[in-house]
């Protein structure tokens, strides 16, 4: 049996990507820096709208390069942009990590990497009865409706009060919305299919799905966005971006695997480097975390001498 080609074309695109979605966030946190450094808002900003640009573009790349490489080449390269925006982040911002922050930085990216290799991977959905099928299935229902209450007290509670002391709130609201994005830009396009061809269905269900689908698509993009730039506001890029693309993929990961049954195809090697990817995770959030929070004491301890 002949091996399949190397995706040559998907890898380059994809590794672009990562380089323009690295400097996403540093473009936008500049914008939000002379914005406020001027007394204006950062929405008359051109940096700022850079950075938004450079998202878009960003994401269209990503969409192409799922089209034309395996997702488990594609998606660890995603890594690279972490890396990338710490050093764009350094050089624009003046934003340096201290040695335990690098070292949790890495471990990030190399645990991101290890549970995406190990995740189980997507089956084939390919009609829209089989998505809607997917979509009422009681243990879907249960873990959106669980998603859905953990927004809501992160959005309604805890964004105000604890937002912007404690980087995770932003985070976790950011990456959760991952459960809705990532399964509706999936079912939209089987949707289209059907909502928009010569024999459409008698009874207009596939038309209504695809509103339905753009609408949480739409709407989690823009809450998304909001809390992207209040991160922004109150946190470095750099340590943003890295705890966001680990907590993101493995909601990411674990929404798909409960959507299309993914688990029931886990074996123990599997399991064991989803486990080994957790822990390493964990281990650089947590150095993140130290090395934010050792920042802050010693800015504080030296405005007090001052």
């Amino acid at each position: 049996m002949d091996e399949a080609p190397f995706p040559v074309v998907g890898v380059v695109i994809a590794v672009v990507s990562s380089f323009i979605n690295g400097s996403t966030f540093v473009l936008q946190k500049k914008g939000i820096l002379r914005a406020r450094k001027s007394g204006g808002t950062y929405l008359a900003d051109c940096v700022w709208w850079g950075g938004t640009l450079a998202m878009i573009v960003g994401q269209i790349g990503n969409f192409l390069a799922y089209n034309v490489a395996p997702a488990v080449v594609v998606t660890p390269l995603g890594a690279l942009g972490v890396l990338f925006g710490a050093v764009l982040a350094s050089w624009l911002l003046q934003e340096h990590l201290n040695l335990i922050g690098k070292l949790g930085c890495v471990l990030c990216c190399c645990g991101s990497v290890v549970l995406i290799i190990h995740s189980p991977k997507s089956e084939n959905v390919t009609s829209r009865a089989e998505l809607e099928e997917r979509l009422m299935d009681p243990v879907f229902q249960v873990y959106i409706s669980l998603v859905a209450i953990l927004l809501i007290i992160l959005i309604g509670w805890l964004s105000p009060t604890h937002g912007k002391s404690n980087i995770m709130v932003y985070v976790g609201i950011c990456s959760l919305l991952g459960s809705f994005t990532v399964p509706s830009s999936k079912g939209l396009g089987l949707a289209a299919q059907e909502a928009f061809s010569q024999t459409p269905s008698s009874d207009g269900r596939a038309f209504y799905l695809f509103l339905g689908l753009l609408g949480v698509l739409v709407v989690s993009i823009l809450i998304q966005f909001t809390f992207i730039n209040k991160a922004l506001e109150n946190f470095s890029s750099n340590m943003f971006e890295a705890i966001y693309y680990v907590t993101f993929t493995s909601c990411v990961i674990l929404a798909s695997a409960v959507l299309f049954r993914e688990w029931t195809a886990l074996g123990i090697v599997d399991c064991l480097g989803i486990l080994c990817g957790f822990v390493t995770v964990s281990v650089g959030v947590a150095l993140l975390r130290i090395s934010q929070e050792a920042k802050l004491t010693w800015s504080q301890t030296k405005a007090k001498k001052n």
